[in-house]
């Protein structure tokens, strides 16, 4: 059987979100934007505290009004988290003739997108979607995986990416010693190194994944 949503990353860099709503929900959207490199409006007559809050810190930009047909045409991202099912269904005919992304809380089959339950360790992201029919697994499995995941993966993340960039470098073209510098990365005990906290180490370690590719690069004296 076919599923609904496909699973994909969306830069959400210079893309401007519009939410439409003040409230509980509206906010749960808004906190989950602000992880993001992205332009929020929040609409709506009444505005959550926290909401306010945000615009002080200009974390956000609140216009304290009625939605406005056809306004949600104009942004890149839209969530219909009004408290009226009118102004929802408004906002969402509005962006689907628009061709504008629209989630439409509480009710998937007027939503282009549905959000995930996330877990993010510095660059990693781990997504669980049950296409909107058991969201209640998804955040349980969430629970799973930041065991499955813990704390260190954030630093570990950090490292990694760098790793990457001085392998490239290193080995620019021969996709092998890329390969084996990879594997060697992630058979290593990062668990201890991170747990000891010593930068030394970890570069020493670094150094030496590439090393060893190094001298076996080097031509046999036999």
């Amino acid at each position: 059987m076919a599923n609904t949503y496909m699973p994909i990353t969306l830069s959400m860099k210079q893309r401007t979100c519009l939410v439409v709503g003040g409230g509980a929900v509206a906010l749960r959207k808004v906190d989950t934007l602000l992880d993001y490199e992205t332009t929020i409006t929040v609409v709506a007559p009444e505005i959550n505290e926290k909401l306010e809050y945000y615009a002080t810190k200009n974390l956000i930009t609140v216009e304290k009004r009625p939605y406005k047909s056809p306004e949600a045409g104009n942004y890149g991202l839209v969530i219909a988290a009004s408290d009226a099912d009118g102004v929802n269904h408004q906002v969402r005919d509005d962006c689907v003739a628009a061709s504008v992304l629209v989630n439409v809380v509480d009710d998937p089959s007027r939503c282009d997108f549905i959000f995930p339950a996330v877990l993010r360790r510095d660059c990693l992201t781990t997504a669980i979607s049950t296409d909107g029919k058991a969201p209640f697994v998804s955040s349980h499995l969430r629970v799973i995986l930041s065991n499955i995941f813990p704390a260190h993966w954030n630093p570990l993340m950090r490292y990694a990416a760098a790793f990457r960039k001085r392998v490239q470098e290193h080995w620019g073209s021969d996709a092998v010693k890329k390969e084996a510098c990879f594997a060697d990365f992630l058979e290593t005990d990062w668990k201890t190194l991170l747990k000891n906290k010593d930068k030394e180490a970890i570069e020493a370690e670094l150094i030496s994944i590439i090393d060893r590719e190094e001298t076996s690069a080097q031509p046999s004296d036999e």
